[in-house]
């Protein structure tokens, strides 16, 4: 059997109504390149999808533009006037805009005053009073952040100062005012061996030599020796 007629209409299915797209649209551009290798022809194709994406073939002997301006000749149509038109509305008001703002940038320096009336000689000095103020608001905001700044770099270096003054106050404390100790050569001397684990790096020993028995007999301790 034979297959039925498809009746020419929108397909209402997204997906079905793509596929059928996609597949013509194959098939389309096929026949153009038939028709370029074996007629001779010159074509060109611009196709756009619902989703305006777009597709396009043109005959490697020629372009898509020489092809649109062959079409103006042999048509006489001019594809591309009203689109000008536009272009030129365009650019007629973009030129406008521009002469009027330019005009009040010149105006608020003082020129071209002349013809304006009282009104517009008001609103010009209110426009001129608001920039004043916004100005001179961010100036003091500028002047108020900078001298944060420049506080909080005093602040942190006034507390290295005191830090390194601390420090440097205590080293020469320790160097005119040194601990001293003794260190006994008795080895089961507990209290020999404990004053020097604490007395740290600034202890200086003096070990009692065994011709010295009344030392070791005198049985100090550390804290004994130590000077004030």
């Amino acid at each position: 059997m034979g297959r039925g007629k498809i009746e020419i209409k929108k397909i209402e299915n997204t997906t079905s109504r793509q596929v059928t797209y996609s597949k013509r649209r194959s098939g389309i551009l096929k026949k153009a390149r038939e028709l370029t290798v074996l007629c001779d022809a010159q074509i060109s194709i611009i196709m756009f999808s619902n989703t305006n994406k777009h597709y396009e073939y043109c005959s490697p002997s020629t372009d898509i533009k020489s092809m649109y301006d062959r079409y103006q000749q042999v048509t006489q149509t001019d594809l591309w006037s009203t689109q000008y038109e536009k272009m030129q509305n365009t650019l007629r008001q973009l030129k406008q805009v521009n002469d009027d703002l330019r005009k009040q940038i010149r105006q608020r320096t003082g020129a071209e005053l002349e013809g304006l009336d009282m009104d517009k000689l008001r609103d010009l000095e209110t426009d001129l009073d608001q920039s004043l103020t916004t100005v001179r608001n961010r100036k003091f905001s500028y002047i108020q952040t900078q001298t944060d700044t420049y506080k909080k770099k005093v602040k942190s270096a006034q507390e290295q100062y005191n830090t390194l003054t601390h420090n440097l106050v205590a080293l020469e404390m320790k160097e005119e005012h040194p601990i001293y100790g003794y260190v006994d050569n008795n080895p089961s001397n507990y209290e020999s061996a404990s004053a020097m684990a604490n007395g740290g790096a600034h202890m200086y020993g003096y070990r009692v030599l065994p011709s010295q028995p009344n030392l070791h007999e005198m049985g100090f301790g550390l804290h004994d020796l130590r000077l004030a």
